[in-house]
């Protein structure tokens, strides 16, 4: 009998496993603990009396005769005690194993009622996106606590997975609407990565981006420390809870070749951007991050503009960036009055931008020794993907001192315009920028545009009206010439020319917009542009 049980309890206990994984998981498990127990009451209930006689034969040997005197009496009694114990400690095991499953039918109940409620939410959410046009007001995600101390305590700390998964199901379910309109995440945590090495102006830096933040749960910024110099970390210290300092630990010199000896600082950033990346991405468990250097100083909407892009960047294929940075955004190249203007551009910009986790798991298991940015404009890595950017920067560089010996700094990067107008940006719908909408608009623009000489557009030309027009370029010796006369930045890098979008630079050229432009019919970069 108890075996048979045995195997019926098996059978209900896989037949509980089957229906846990549907939808039913309170109602079922509560019907199978009551069947369960009602199976063993009738078990015991039906078990033959204990030293009785006869009727349909009792557990003792000799039914139908009266025991004997005394010690058969004695030995009856002790038999019996015996069974009354046995049967006691089966069902205290019966019961501890009903107690096991309540435990778990309890667990079940809770996160069953976690995702009901989190679906309730979203279903509410739905509804009101369709009832109003107005933005959801964001709601706080509690901070997570680390470290900022010491790196070991850093590595320790390791944000919930189950909350990141859901945040960014959450941010796709948001990013498109009924239309296809974009938009933004009020959840996502999007972590600040500040690259550091030995410059003690990164408070400079650091200050601008605390004054902005609207949240330091939702923006945590993340400081990673190369080269060991102990004044600038005194100074990253200083900012104490605000901020999470960490050092990259290894800080030896790498072996090159010799005519690389005088690049070794090249090197070394390249190993502590991969350092630092891993750090949020793999210790952290963030899901995205927006990266700045040391020497950069942001706009007032910094924050506001990547959070509004993030959705695009996620929901875009076609994309794999989000920059800050117009590298001809240089005063009087730009429109003042366009402060909310944004463009696609298949050159990797940098200089504050967001990279997602996926895109960093397939570039980390390749990640250069040297010259990660260049790099990241090789062909083999963009893969015909581009970047937002745009018309006015929201970050600027104040550091001349650096790797590259102040190259392009005191030419182009020193004149470059900080967006200093806050655009509200998560209450735009930026749905023009993906590609499919986007591309149809801009080659319309660009190609309807007038096409007149470079002569024509400088002081003294006969040109007349307020643009856009077109200049037309054939090869890169033209592009370069023509760049130069119109002072924007003439270098390429695998064809691709700074701030292009198939082959096309927009800029503003004496107050009039400007299409720098290859033919019409455009197809692919020349990789020998370089």
């Amino acid at each position: 009998m108890m075996k048979a049980l045995s195997s019926l309890r098996s059978l209900v206990w896989c037949h509980w496993t089957m229906v846990r994984k549907k939808g039913s998981l309170i109602l079922c498990g509560a019907f199978l603990f009551v069947a369960w127990n009602a199976l063993l009451l009738l078990f015991l209930w039906g078990r033959p009396p204990i030293g009785r006689l006869g009727e349909g034969g009792g557990a003792e040997p000799g039914a139908g005769e009266e025991w004997g005197g005394g010690k058969a009496k004695v030995g009856g009694a002790k038999e019996l005690a015996g069974e009354v114990i046995r049967l006691a400690e089966e069902v205290e095991s019966e019961l501890e194993t009903q107690k096991k499953l309540l435990k778990q039918i309890q667990s079940h109940r809770e996160l069953w009622e976690q995702r009901k409620e989190l679906g309730k939410r979203e279903s509410e959410d739905t509804k009101d996106e369709k009832n109003t046009e107005e933005p959801k007001k964001p709601q706080q995600i509690p901070a997570i606590p680390v470290s900022h101390k010491t790196v070991d305590e850093v590595l320790m700390v390791t944000p919930p997975q189950l909350v990141m998964k859901e945040q960014e199901r959450e941010v796709k379910k948001m990013a498109e609407n009924e239309e296809g309109r974009t938009k933004p995440s009020p959840q996502i945590i999007i972590p600040i990565l500040v690259i550091a090495c030995d410059r003690v102006t990164v408070k400079r830096s650091l200050d601008k981006l605390i004054q902005y933040r609207p949240s330091a749960e939702l923006y945590p910024i993340i400081v990673s420390q190369d080269c060991g110099h102990a004044d600038t970390a005194r100074v990253i210290g200083s900012y104490g809870s605000q901020i999470t300092h960490i050092s990259q630990p290894d800080l030896a010199d790498i072996p090159v070749r010799p005519d690389h000896r005088k690049f070794q600082g090249y090197y070394k950033i390249a190993r502590h951007y991969r350092w630092a990346l891993n750090q949020v991405f793999n210790v952290f468990a963030y899901s995205t991050v927006v990266i700045v250097e040391d020497d950069l100083e942001v706009a007032p909407d910094f924050f506001e503009y990547f959070r509004a892009l993030y959705p695009i960047l996620r929901l875009d294929p076609t994309l794999w960036c989000i920059s800050a940075w117009n590298d001809n955004g240089r005063d009087g190249l730009v429109d003042p009055g366009k402060a909310d203007l944004l463009y696609r551009t298949d050159f990797f910009p940098g200089l504050g931008w967001m990279l997602l986790k996926e895109v960093w798991a397939e570039l980390e298991p390749k990640w250069p020794k040297a010259f990660w940015d260049d790099w990241m404009r090789h062909p083999e890595q963009r893969k015909d993907r581009s970047c937002i950017r745009p018309e006015i920067s929201r970050t600027i560089t104040f550091g001349r001192k650096g790797v590259s010996l102040g190259q392009f700094f005191d030419q182009y990067l020193r004149y470059i315009k900080l967006n200093t107008e806050f655009v509200p940006f998560t209450k735009a719908d930026l749905s023009y920028l993906v590609r499919e909408k986007y591309d149809e608009t801009f080659e319309k623009e660009v190609y309807s545009a007038p096409l007149v000489k470079v002569e024509e557009l400088q002081q003294g030309g006969s040109l007349k009206g307020s643009g856009p027009f077109r200049v037309q370029y054939s090869s890169r010796d033209s592009f370069k010439v023509l760049a130069r006369n119109l002072r924007v930045m003439d270098d390429l890098k695998s064809g691709v020319p700074r701030a292009g979008y198939r082959g096309v630079v927009s800029f503003i050229s004496r107050g009039r917009r400007i299409y720098l432009a290859p033919p019409e019919g455009w197809t692919k970069y020349d990789t020998s542009w370089s």
